[in-house]
């Protein structure tokens, strides 16, 4: 996939700036178009515009405004269910029924292998971008 454009999209939300572009990076290693979010309702706003490009939800739990990540992986696995979710946090782990079915969980900190050992999880051989499938 060395076109540009035909790139994956993944949705990198996190409300840390910093922990946000960081996780972006990582997610573009791997060969995505990362958008960014600093909250749910950011979040919701850009998959409502940009569902049918966006292949990966990468999500922070803890966030501002009242709904957390699993808030988040829940509504997007309801509402755009082709759309593969990893959710990553170091202070809480799921509990029964906080993922939806297929999401994957990462602990924080992680690292870039981790990330794309994680990615290779979610998809199958013939959706991954190039770079995850060296």
């Amino acid at each position: 996939m060395s076109d540009p454009s035909r790139q994956p999209f993944a949705l990198v939300t996190d409300d840390d700036a910093m922990i946000r572009m960081d996780a972006a990076a990582i997610i573009e290693e791997a060969g995505f178009q990362a958008l960014e979010a600093g909250n749910v309702a950011e979040a919701i706003g850009l998959l409502e515009d940009h569902a049918d490009e966006v292949n990966l939800l990468f999500t922070d739990v803890q966030m501002p405004g009242g709904r957390d990540g699993f808030d988040l992986a829940r509504e997007t696995a309801r509402r755009w269910p082709d759309i593969k979710i990893l959710v990553a946090s170091g202070a809480r782990s799921p509990g029964p029924g906080e993922l939806p079915e297929g999401a994957v969980f990462l602990n924080k900190p992680f690292s870039a292998e981790v990330v794309h050992t994680r990615l290779k999880e979610l998809f199958p051989d013939g959706e991954r971008p190039e770079p995850l499938c060296r």
